[in-house]
């Protein structure tokens, strides 16, 4: 298949932007998979901030990295829309990538979820955090009622973003049934 499939075309993106050295951001770390990533992405000069509600998702994480020998990441049991408290202000204008998989974590409790007032708000903040051309990828999953109207309320407010103020890109497979995931990039100007 030429057309990449959603996390793949995540990791792309996100190495388009980060390279040996920078900062990155994971705004939901789940099993830890893409902090992992972004951690071997920055290499060991570089760092990365994981966040995650859930103490199981931090504790999963740190297992990831620690088999992986992995020593470039901090880990917060807290949500993302902390990031301004949580992230040193020496990171600001330095943190050039940043993921979200929104929903529910894999294999964890489905009733906690992800919500759109707390996603919007990292954002802005991660925003905050970037220079030009910093790069957020947000991986909608909607197949659940919740999701549903995280996804419709980021969708109204991504696409209301100032366009001098942000790039916002859609990636989706339209024919497609379950509701798939997609992502939005948004890349800062």
């Amino acid at each position: 298949m030429k057309l990449q499939r959603i996390i793949p075309f995540a990791h792309q993106l996100l190495q388009s932007a980060l390279t040996t050295g920078d900062i990155a951001v994971d705004c939901t770390a789940g099993n830890g998979h893409d902090t992992l990533f972004l951690a071997k992405l920055v290499e060991e000069r570089g760092h990365v901030f994981g966040f995650d509600i859930q103490r199981e998702a931090i504790l999963q994480t740190e297992k990831r990295l620690k088999e992986e020998n992995i020593a470039n990441a901090t880990l917060f049991n807290q949500g993302h829309e902390t990031i301004q408290k949580a992230i040193p202000e020496t990171a600001k204008g330095k943190v050039k990538g940043a993921i979200f998989n929104l929903g529910y974590l894999p294999g964890g409790d489905k009733h906690i979820v992800t919500h759109a007032s707390s996603t919007m708000e990292a954002i802005e903040q991660l925003l905050d955090f970037m220079p030009s051309e910093g790069l957020i990828v947000v991986v909608i999953y909607h197949g659940h009622p919740e999701g549903q109207e995280e996804k419709n309320a980021l969708m109204d407010y991504l696409s209301q973003l100032d366009q001098k103020k942000a790039h916002v890109l859609l990636y989706q497979f339209i024919n497609q049934a379950n509701d798939p995931p997609f992502i939005i990039a948004i890349e800062k100007r």
